[in-house]
Parts: C-alpha cells; structure tokens; sequence
C-alpha cells in the first residue's frame, strides 16, 4: 500500500491519473479479487472493522474509539485490532503504552491503548485470536477492510466529505483502494464525516443499494492553552489541513504551519527547527494526537518539544448519539446469526 497520498490524487483526474491507468486497473484486479474471497477465518466473537474506500485518513481511528465507549457503556469488553503500521514490531503484541514507543507499535495503536485493549498483529487473524485469549467480547479492528482475513460481522466505512475519493482512480492513479462495486458491496454502512459535498454520490449510492447512512462530525474538545495564542501548527498526517481547520475551530491563530507525511518520524533537525522557529517568533507550538505519541519516550530535544508542544484532542461525535451503540447490537445480532450458521455447516 502506498504510504503517501500524491497532491495529484485529490483534484481532478488529470494526465498523470489516465496515464497510470493500466497499472490502476492491474491494481484493481487484484484488489478485487482479495476482498472477494470466499474463504476468511472465524473467531467466537464479533468483528466490527472501520475502514474507509480510500488510502489516508478519513476519521477511521476516532470513529473505532466512539465505538469502543459504546461498547463499554453496553458492559462489553471491546479490544482494538490495529496492524501496527508504522511499527518496527512484527509479532503479535498487546500494546503497553509504558513501555512501548510508536517506532515499535505505530502512532495508532497508541492511541487506542490509551482507550482499552489492543492488539497489533501483521496477521489480523492471529491478532482477533489473541484478543479473544484476552477475554474480549467484542474486537474493533482499525483499517484492513480491504485485506481482511476475518469473518466480519459489520463493516463501517468512513468517508471524508471534503476529500471524498479524490480523483475516483484506483492506486496507484489514485486513492481509491479496491473497486469500488466489490467494497459497496461488502460493507455494511457509512459513516459521512463532516458537511462537505464530496461524498454525496457514494452517499447516495449506499443509500440505493440499502445500506445504513451515519453522519457524524469531528469535534474538537476545548482548549484553552490554544484558544486566541498566536501558533506554529505542525502535523503528520495524511490530510494537515483538516489539523488547520480544526485547530482555528478552537480559536487558534495560526501565524506558521508545518506539514509532514503521514505517520512522520520526526529528524532532530526537523525538531530543532520547530522548536527554534516557534521561539524567535514567539509562537506556540501545537500538533494532533497521532502527532504527540510519536514524540512520548525520548529524550534530548525531542523531549523538549513533546513537553513544549499542545495537542488538540477531537472526538467523532454522531448526528444520531444512539448510531455506535445501534452498530454495536447489529454486530452482535449478525454475530449470533454467523454463529448458527457455522454450527449448522458443522453438523452437515
């Protein structure tokens, strides 16, 4: 998978879009195919996955964490599922976040650790089993809808409504992951974030086809140490200007911005020149979440600007404040039906 969405990607489908398209449609086919197959292991609990249609971020990892207190506030158990992308460990591993740094779990299990139980696994199906040996009652996977080995018991895409699917194209002439007939097909709702119009014709699609439509929007918790400072805003993310937009939501004023690529690892130089930068010109420093845990556990400068660095914190807030505690039930109803199901194949 493509680690860096090119700007190309995300306007319209230009000659570098069309010119790839060959090796697009290869892509497809055997994107297709994996999502279609008909054989996927089983775990004795249910399997929610949170993906989205497209590579980068569409609010996949707030979404998982709204879904993981509802299950909470239902007296459930849930347990995060995450790749570890990013990570340098590739064994199955519960993410200690006292001793494990994002180089070795990646920036998004640490996140979900802070939330509950998680679990990195480059093979998602040796991952839902450690979590069933933790004594999970229900397992939240973070991304891999496309790749998915699992069994899924309900399958909630997250789309952007300002990004959208970018250019339509399929990687790599584009951002879109899989066909997207195969993943209408297999998913089992939507979730729109944000207000935008970039989303509407899938929206609309999912709707005819008789899928579930969520709407939600991500809401940035107030912030006082941000609220009317002058800033040097600086992200890692797959789309920093969703981070800008977020941070002048919170009555930040933004004198100096600083992008990066996706799950960045910052350089000393790099740090040195954020740290330096924001004290000449008396701003203060302020980044993501996903940002800020890739910072914890060092020391030297990048110690510095952990400690000197605010983070504004958002949570994915539904139109429909009963929509993750619905997904939740669907799962375990669809769970139970899987279960009766197995059982009778069994006996045949």
């Amino acid at each position: 998978m493509v680690s860096e969405a090119p700007p190309f990607w995300w306007t319209k489908a230009d000659w570098r879009a069309w010119g790839l398209s060959p090796f697009s449609f290869l892509y497809g086919e055997i994107a297709g195919r994996r999502m279609a197959r008909s054989h996927r292991a089983s775990v004795p609990v249910p399997v929610i996955c949170v993906g989205n249609f497209t590579v980068g971020g569409a609010g996949k990892t707030p979404t998982a964490i709204a879904l993981a207190r509802a299950a909470k506030e239902k007296g459930l158990k849930p347990g995060f599922l995450s790749r570890g992308y990013g990570g340098s460990i590739d064994v199955t591993t519960v993410v200690d976040p006292a001793h494990h740094r994002a180089e070795a779990v990646g920036d998004e299990a640490l996140l979900l650790c802070r939330e509950t139980l998680t679990v990195i696994s480059r093979a998602r199906v040796d991952g839902a089993r450690k979590l069933v040996e933790e004594g999970v009652d229900v397992i939240i996977m973070d991304d891999g809808f496309q790749s998915a080995r699992l069994t899924l018991d309900f399958a909630l895409v997250v789309i952007d409504t300002v990004r959208g699917i970018g250019n339509g194209h399929l990687v790599p002439g584009g951002p879109v992951r899989a066909p997207l007939a195969e993943q209408m097909r297999q998913l089992s709702a939507i979730l729109k974030v944000g207000s935008g119009t970039a989303a509407d014709t899938l929206v609309r699609q999912a709707a005819r086809a008789g899928k579930q439509v969520y709407v939600a929007t991500l809401k940035p918790r107030p912030n006082t140490a941000v609220a009317g400072r002058a800033l040097l805003a600086f992200a890692g993310i797959a789309d920093p200007e969703k981070f800008y937009r977020t941070v002048k939501q919170v009555g930040g004023l933004i004198i100096g911005k600083r992008a990066f690529p996706d799950h960045h690892y910052f350089t000393e130089d790099e740090i040195a020149d954020l740290l330096d930068d924001a004290a000449r010109e008396s701003l203060t420093l302020v980044t993501t979440a996903k940002d800020a845990v890739r910072l914890t556990g060092h020391h030297g400068r990048m110690e510095e600007l952990a400690e000197a660095v605010r983070v504004v914190e958002v949570d994915m807030a539904f139109d429909d404040p009963q929509a993750p505690g619905k997904i939740i039930d669907t799962a375990i109803a669809n769970f139970r039906e899987r279960r009766i199901k197995e059982g009778a194949g069994r006996k045949t």
